[in-house]
């Protein structure tokens, strides 16, 4: 039986460790590579014979959206993430399926059996947007568009809409929304992970912003109603080719 050979792409090396052994223990998968950057990644597409990606969506270089529009009908991608919300744009490149961490082992044997079927088949290589696992449901209605965030003595929901910036303060961060300012215990990188990284971005190692709510931008400074916020030069360049991108579009 030819095995179907596997790329994991994950900039966290815990994650790449639990799918790599999975990939060990199903006899028709073989585990060509795994990498932390998805520049390697696209290194790798070119220089190996990869039939299936294991794909993280938020990375630091590239999105795994990005890489997938990059490497086109190369190679079969399944998608993993901790956010739902990037599903129905992943289902939109004809994705295998679309794994929400933490991954258990049997939801990843049934992936990798979809993948089998896939490359195994006859048909031409338009796939069917594949089912979501019933906890991964998700429908444009069902996108998540607020979050919950605990304060010193509740947990607190925010409607996404509502939040203009947030400010990050050692261990805890402060959530200014357009009514009030709410403090709670985490880190300012937890806080990126749980916003959307379309509508959130992180333009100073102490805040990120809604990029909706931006009034102005002058040079090294955004402003926010009455704030002013600095854009540090480790995220400067990202911060403005990203606006070059949304002043593209319209």
């Amino acid at each position: 039986m030819k095995k179907i050979r596997c790329l994991v792409v994950d900039d966290k090396p815990l994650a790449l460790d639990i799918l790599t052994d999975y990939i060990q223990k199903i006899d028709f998968l073989e585990c060509v590579a795994s990498t932390t950057s998805a520049l390697e990644a696209l290194k790798l597409v070119e220089r190996e014979q990869i039939d299936l990606i294991f794909l993280d969506i938020q990375m630091p270089e590239l999105t795994g959206i990005q890489v997938m529009k990059i490497i086109g009908d190369r190679c079969r991608v399944i998608l993993t993430t901790a956010y739902t919300e990037y599903a129905l744009e992943g289902y939109e490149h004809n994705v295998v399926d679309y794994l929400l961490k933490p991954i258990a082992f049997d939801r990843f044997y049934k992936a990798a059996q979809k993948a089998r079927q896939q490359l195994d088949s006859s048909l031409p290589s338009v796939v069917a947007i594949p089912a979501l696992h019933p906890q991964e449901r998700v429908t444009e209605k069902s996108i998540r568009d607020f979050i919950f965030v605990k304060t010193e003595y509740k947990i607190v929901k925010i409607r996404l809409d509502d939040i203009l910036y947030v400010e990050g303060l050692q261990n805890y961060v402060s959530i200014y929304t357009r009514t009030e300012r709410i403090l709670s215990l985490r880190n300012i990188k937890k806080m990126q992970e749980q916003l959307p990284a379309q509508q959130f971005v992180r333009v100073h190692k102490s805040y990120i912003v809604s990029l909706d709510k931006i009034d102005s931008i002058e040079r090294s400074r955004i402003f926010i109603g009455e704030a002013v916020i600095p854009v540090g030069e480790t995220f400067k360049d990202n911060f403005m080719e990203l606006i070059e991108n949304v002043q593209g579009r319209e």
